[in-house]
């Protein structure tokens, strides 16, 4: 509770024997599913799946929880059910905003991480000002006070922004540097609201500065779900007892678990991709075009005017196919206002496996 947040690099050897050999394992595993993600037509089909994904299982952990059918009906229709959803779907936006900074931009700044967490809360309050914010259990217990003062806070985050950006502070493995920014940025704890989701957005962010992913398609969410109780007591220690190795350990387990299932789950999707490939080709060969089967694939429920713009084919058109790719079995549809969704059955249920 009393822990004093010093700023970065860690004075504590995190480049011991053990954490190296569980480094050099999760490397292996990252650079696997990197060049895995590379045999990958589009890559933007699994990633516009995948981050929708993530922002489900992100916002769990924070007990924001909606259901995978609202989310790609809210995203084909333009129309939000609830509010858990909205934010979910504002994860997802914010998660797509960072990583085209930091294409455009090869760094992680300050003024991004404002901007993702704007995007996610739907407002711009900014780093804290206010003291107050403490973190407590679910009977009111008082867990850990992060920063109070506003300066410190911004001079803490100034401080993480160049132990994020300027590789000659500390020559740390970059997995091991990124469980140390993510401990960073949970103890700061900078914004009112959001920090959790904004930290896990940080993440993959900043693998993908590093070059370990070019797409951000590895996501820890699910993991911290599956070992919550870990999780915060591995943060904890840190504060309580120093002990850094625990949590590096915890995080490079994580990363290893993660990118293990993630290559499955993309190996799962080119399969059934080309499934669909080759069945469309044998049934309805005047149809198939590689823009439309990837249609199918980037978007889990389509509309005729979506279909219609990926295509470049007429309204009528566009309808007559997917009527067809309805009436063999390829797609399913729900009546919507005056027209219909077309659902992906078997890529959904993929999806929701994940």
């Amino acid at each position: 509770m009393s822990y004093q947040v010093l700023k970065l690099p860690p004075r504590e050897e995190l480049e011991t024997i053990p954490l190296l050999k569980k480094a050099i394992e999760a490397n292996r595993v990252l650079a696997e599913l990197k060049g895995v993600t590379g045999t990958l037509p589009n890559a933007s089909i699994l990633v516009d799946s995948l981050i929708l994904t993530e922002a489900k299982e992100s916002s769990a952990v924070e007990n924001i929880v909606t259901t995978h059918d609202a989310l790609y009906s809210a995203r084909s229709t333009q129309e939000v059910a609830s509010l858990s959803t909205k934010e979910v779907l504002n994860y997802a936006s914010a998660l797509k905003t960072g990583f085209a900074l930091i294409q455009e931009q090869g760094l992680l700044l300050n003024r991004h991480i404002l901007q993702i967490q704007e995007e996610l809360e739907a407002n711009n309050a900014g780093f804290r000002t206010q003291a107050g914010t403490s973190l407590r259990d679910a009977y009111g217990n008082l867990i850990y006070m992060p920063p109070q003062d506003a300066k410190e806070i911004k001079d803490l985050m100034a401080n993480l922004e160049a132990y994020i950006n300027e590789p000659e502070m500390d020559h740390l493995d970059p997995l091991i540097k990124m469980a140390v920014i993510h401990f960073q940025f949970e103890s700061i704890h900078p914004f009112y609201d959001g920090n959790g989701r904004t930290g896990r957005i940080i993440n993959i962010l900043y693998l993908c500065t590093q070059k370990l992913l070019d797409y951000p398609i590895l996501y820890l969410s699910k993991y911290i779900i599956a070992t919550k109780a870990a999780y915060y007591e591995r943060i904890q220690a840190v504060r309580d007892h120093g002990d850094w190795t625990s949590w590096v350990l915890y995080i490079l387990e994580g990363v290893i678990q993660t990118a293990r299932s993630t290559i499955q789950n993309i190996q799962a999707i080119l399969r059934l991709m080309k499934d669909y490939k080759d069945q469309i080709q044998a049934r309805l060969p005047r149809i198939y075009s590689k823009d439309l089967l990837e249609h199918l694939f980037k978007h889990v429920y389509t509309r005729v005017e979506h279909l219609q713009l990926a295509i470049g084919k007429s309204e009528s058109t566009a309808r007559r196919y997917l009527e067809q790719l309805f009436e063999l079995g390829f797609l399913e549809k729900r009546a919507y206002a005056n027209s219909h969704i077309y659902i992906n059955p078997r890529l959904f249920s993929l999806l929701t496996k994940i």
